[in-house]
């Protein structure tokens, strides 16, 4: 079956399926493979959860209008906070181990303690175990991959529902 003529719904169906295939691929690696993930890693995981609750909901109300705008708007904002984790982690995994930060404490011990704005802005400026690169396929990263799985899956997900708009 060719990927460029599903419908909207077949299309969300395959972006839930990957989103959840890339959150089971992360838990083995942490349970399997003892890959414990950093702060940035956690909020990556999050938006592909959130991806998956608007590739459902494309999925579940894909039918009208409202719903496949709806679903697309959770898919793109997801993939767009995804891009920006991402992008952040790959960045700090370039940087030369000088002026890699220093490592912090970890994000459950950060959340009792702390404000989560406090929390927020502590992960996002990142730490050294957000730098270190533990796996790697083909020469990219996990975060580096992740990156990429988010733009295929917001264009994914664009691609549906201008093909569905211009169909109504």
């Amino acid at each position: 079956m060719n990927p460029l003529r599903w419908s909207f719904r077949q299309a969300c169906l395959a972006g839930l399926l990957c989103c959840l295939a890339l959150l089971g691929y992360a838990l083995y690696a942490q349970h399997q493979m003892f890959l414990d993930p950093c702060p940035l890693c956690i909020l990556q995981r999050v938006a592909f959860m959130v991806m998956a609750a608007g590739f459902l909901a494309g999925l579940v109300f894909g039918k009208g209008r409202v719903g496949r705008w709806l679903g697309s708007a959770v898919v793109v904002i997801g993939s767009g906070a995804g891009v920006a984790i991402a992008g952040r982690h790959v960045w700090l995994q370039g940087l030369p181990p000088d002026q890699v930060p220093a490592c912090g404490p970890g994000l459950e011990y950060m959340l009792e303690a702390f404000p989560l704005r406090d929390v927020l802005s502590k992960v996002f400026h990142g730490s050294g175990e957000c730098a270190k690169i533990d796996w790697s396929f083909l020469g990219i990263s996990m975060p580096g991959w992740t990156l990429i799985w988010y733009l295929l899956l917001a264009a994914l997900v664009l691609f549906a529902l201008f093909r569905a708009r211009d169909a109504d």
